[in-house]
């Protein structure tokens, strides 16, 4: 019997108009040759951060002593995946009691809803409470993924929720787009670059789902 998959782009559309956190690099491009010059090809460079867009978050971006993203172990990053749909007030942080069901993947992806648009940054963003990933650490989750630029608020200077996550080795996955896919389950896939040194590395992050 033919298994057809759906494909599920969860990433922005990156472009210079795309919103980045105060003070970072946003996307630029240099055409260095191009075909309309009667150049042979056409040849550009990009500058940017590297959360740029959906991105993962290496742990050397939260500690001195963290793992950078090219070291970190792929297979957090492809998987089995749920889809949590969890509307939040803005500027709050999700508990346990915000759960809408019972988790069922070890990738989870919160869909807040509360940062509407990738080309215009709001601070006011929910985030998530250090003892909601404790709790799911306790339910073999390895990843969170999250619909806002961060996992912590914007006011967060501690970053009590990266903090979390560090101690148990769990995965990052932020500024993804799930404004349009129905809770379930899905296959994520969202490969990181493997960028020596680097705290982080902007994916393409899709999820497929598998219908008979």
């Amino acid at each position: 019997m033919m298994v057809m998959s759906t494909i599920i782009d969860i990433s922005p559309r990156l472009d210079p108009s795309l919103a980045v956190w105060p003070g970072d690099a946003p996307l630029s491009r240099e055409v260095l040759l191009d075909l309309a010059w009667g150049d042979a090809v056409t040849l550009s460079t990009m500058k940017g951060t590297v959360h740029l867009g959906a991105h993962a978050d290496a742990p050397s971006h939260y500690d001195a002593h963290g793992t950078a993203i090219a070291d970190r172990p792929l297979d957090l990053y492809i998987g089995p995946c749920q889809v949590m749909r969890i509307p939040a007030a803005q500027g709050s942080r999700i508990g346990i009691d915000e759960l809408t069901g019972p988790i069922r993947a070890e990738r989870l992806l919160i869909a807040t809803g509360t940062y509407p648009s990738p080309s215009h940054f709001t601070g006011d963003f929910a985030g998530l409470d250090p003892a909601l990933v404790d709790h799911l650490h306790e339910r073999g989750v390895r990843l969170i993924g999250v619909d806002t630029p961060s996992v912590d608020l914007f006011s967060s200077r501690e970053l009590e929720t990266h903090r979390a996550i560090l101690a148990h080795d769990m995965a990052i996955l932020e500024g993804l787009v799930l404004d349009h896919v129905p809770e379930g389950l899905y296959e994520l896939i969202a490969l990181p670059l493997a960028l020596v040194g680097f705290d982080a590395s902007p994916v393409r992050a899709v999820l497929r789902s598998l219908t008979p």
